[in-house]
């Protein structure tokens, strides 16, 4: 098939890779969300889709927002066969769905219809969820809610953070997404209606979600660093200032500790919990790089029964 691939971060490079060298398709264009300022100087940078694209020697189109028409005209133009979406980034208009002979095909980052919506996988990693996995279903004007072409599990381990979890299921959807073209041209699939039972929904994680709430029991507290490691970040307040959370470890023999109290030792920083304590392992004070907990502990000399996140 002719496919117009869209999509823009990183998380999105492995399906284009794999769909690049499948040898059954042609990857005609890419549409990626326009050039973003970034690093201290701001400066206007490509999304890695676009770059990847770029070093292929494939068309980029980065239209500011995808019902404008010029941008539709081409579409026309190259009359795609299928567009396959990872991680795109803009909700894309009725009058594109309707291009493609055989539509948008976007894979979706859970187990249908569980986690639709922008962080499928930071929420499966901050409900604890043991098992999730990655879905390649037919776009609808719905929210994730059209029929779904093929499904993949992965298994979340204790200690993922869902910037692991998610490049695990990068690479694993990768393939999903090629063999889910496959079977669309060679008709041997068929997308299936989503059930209407098990509905959950992934909006975007704030900063505001992210941050700690020290009175929870401690296995939520390690759920939400993981989960919102490396974005947005898990974050407290320490003396006025916040201190971003990079890991922490529940303790389960040590009960000791009220809701936000401190102990550290030489090698060790506690905090108390609803529950039993949590070990922090790594922060970033405010302005700071990331460091060792032990050593901000050093650093700032917490008083005895000192608390954090107030």
């Amino acid at each position: 098939m002719k496919l117009v691939f869209a999509g823009t971060p990183e998380v999105a490079v492995p399906a284009l890779d794999a769909l690049i060298s499948s040898g059954r398709h042609e990857v005609a264009a890419v549409v990626t969300r326009p050039d973003a300022p970034a690093g201290r100087g701001r400066r206007l940078v490509a999304s890695p889709v676009a770059e990847r694209a770029e070093e292929a020697g494939i068309e980029v189109l980065k239209p500011a927002r995808p019902r404008d028409e010029d941008f539709l005209a081409r579409l026309r133009e190259i009359a795609p066969d299928c567009c396959p979406v990872v991680a795109y980034g803009a909700l894309l208009p009725k009058t594109a769905l309707g291009i493609p002979a055989r539509g948008w095909v976007n894979l979706h980052f859970s187990l249908l219809p569980a986690w639709r919506g922008a962080a499928p996988v930071q929420h499966a990693v901050m409900a604890g969820d043991e098992v999730t996995g990655a879905s390649t279903f037919l776009i609808e004007e719905g929210l994730d809610s059209g029929p779904v072409y093929g499904v993949l599990t992965e298994e979340v381990r204790p200690t993922d953070t869902s910037g692991d979890l998610l490049t695990r299921l990068a690479f694993a959807g990768a393939g999903l997404l090629a063999a889910t073209m496959d079977g669309i041209e060679d008709g041997t699939l068929h997308a299936v209606p989503q059930p209407e039972e098990g509905v959950t929904l992934a909006p975007k994680i704030t900063v505001e979600d992210a941050q700690v709430q020290w009175s929870a029991p401690a296995l939520r507290v390690d759920r939400v660093v993981r989960g919102c490691t490396p974005a947005p970040g898990a974050w407290t307040l320490f003396r006025g200032e916040r201190l971003k959370l990079i890991q922490a470890v529940p303790v389960l023999d040590r009960a000791d500790l009220a809701p936000g109290e401190l102990s550290a030792s030489k090698n060790n920083v506690y905090v108390g919990t609803g529950s039993h304590a949590v070990e922090l392992l790594w922060v970033q004070p405010q302005g700071k790089k990331p460091m060792r907990a032990a050593d901000w502990a050093r650093g700032v000399r917490i008083a005895p029964g000192e608390l954090i996140g107030v």
